[in-house]
């Protein structure tokens, strides 16, 4: 049997949310390593 759709109104406005040191670590590192690949590669080219 099909299961009742998710409502509209809860899966809008996606709210990241960092409300623990690791996942702010995971996050920020993340970022971090994204810029650090882009100025290697530029670097490498």
């Amino acid at each position: 049997m099909a299961e009742k759709p998710y409502p509209a109104e809860k899966a809008r406005g996606g709210e990241i949310i960092l409300n623990t040191p690791a996942r702010r670590a995971i996050f920020l590192s993340g970022l971090i390593g994204a810029v650090v690949l882009v100025l290697i590669l530029a670097m490498v080219r």
